[in-house]
């Protein structure tokens, strides 16, 4: 590890609700074991207690539940002032297992190589059968879900960030509440010069779930990503990118329910706030390009 990796400190925010002690203390028990210096730890009580965890990780316990986003911001001011009291945080979920000892390791080389490096979107990995669903690659190419490469958005409970990039574009929007929010951030911080790669050697292991297992999938969904667009697209591009994904919902043929769920939220999306709006630069919309995703689908 260079001199310039190895002063680098990392931390980790982790969001409970406290329904899976178990799967949790199996979580803070692989960041433990990371080689390099102790990667400290804050666990968030999403509106819920946080269960037993081991002697030197910090808790904080919310009174309700602020949803995702909410909850990983209070994680970061838990750090100080935009993470200022570190210089890389590692967001995972509760129910994940981080796969190998270096992963911290991994981080801290990463970011001391590449100065405009801002996000590092992890692979997510059965645990048992060690596949990736095609979904966890962040790419319209994810066929190859072991390529690693630049990409344009990153997974939200399974990733890294310089503190520098929040103390730079914010944090993550607090009142998507689920869904999209990690997105939002990336596009704000393409938009300030960083980048984001999606490395396919450093694993959170998570069990395969479907996201509609969520009940208010279809909704958030939905109405985050008019929201989305309506904050950071120029005006041209706001309809054609909400005109492609009504097609490609309908493509997808949901059952009702799921549909008037989703039309419900994109009717929300118009209807309601949906935070300040700063729309990205054309450079921004022909990087994203250039990287394989333009920010119309």
């Amino acid at each position: 590890m260079t001199a310039a990796a190895t002063q680098l400190k990392v931390g980790a925010v982790v969001i409970t609700m406290g329904n899976r002690p178990d799967e949790l203390r199996a979580l803070l028990d692989s960041v433990a074991k990371q080689d390099g210096d102790r990667v400290e730890v804050v666990v968030v009580g999403n509106g819920s207690p946080v269960p037993d965890v081991p002697a030197g990780v910090r808790t904080v316990e919310l009174p309700e539940n602020l949803g995702i986003p909410g909850g990983r911001n209070v994680g970061i001011e838990a750090f100080g002032a935009a993470g200022k009291d570190v210089d890389i945080l590692l967001f995972l979920d509760d129910d994940g297992l981080l796969a190998r000892q270096d992963t911290a390791q991994l981080c801290r080389e990463a970011f001391a190589a590449d100065p405009q490096l801002g996000i590092i979107s992890f692979r997510i990995a059965d645990p048992d059968t060690g596949e990736t669903q095609r979904r966890h690659v962040p790419r319209l190419r994810a066929s190859d879900p072991m390529r690693s490469s630049r990409v344009t958005t990153f997974l939200g409970g399974a990733n890294a960030v310089r503190t520098k990039v929040f103390a730079e574009v914010g944090g993550l929007p607090d009142d998507f509440f689920y869904a999209h929010e990690e997105t939002d951030l990336a596009w704000r911080a393409l938009d300030a010069g960083w980048m984001i790669d999606y490395r396919a050697d450093m694993v959170l292991y998570h069990p395969t779930t479907a996201p509609s297992r969520h009940a208010v999938y279809h909704r958030m969904v939905a109405r985050n990503r008019v929201w989305l667009a309506r904050r950071n697209l120029p005006a041209p591009l706001v309809p054609v990118y909400l005109g492609i994904w009504l097609l490609l919902t309908l493509l997808r043929r949901p059952s009702r329910p799921a549909l008037r769920a989703w039309f419900g939220g994109f009717k929300e999306g118009w209807r309601t706030p949906c935070g300040p709006r700063r729309p990205m630069r054309w450079r921004t919309v022909w990087r994203l390009t250039r990287l394989g995703r333009p920010p119309v689908i």
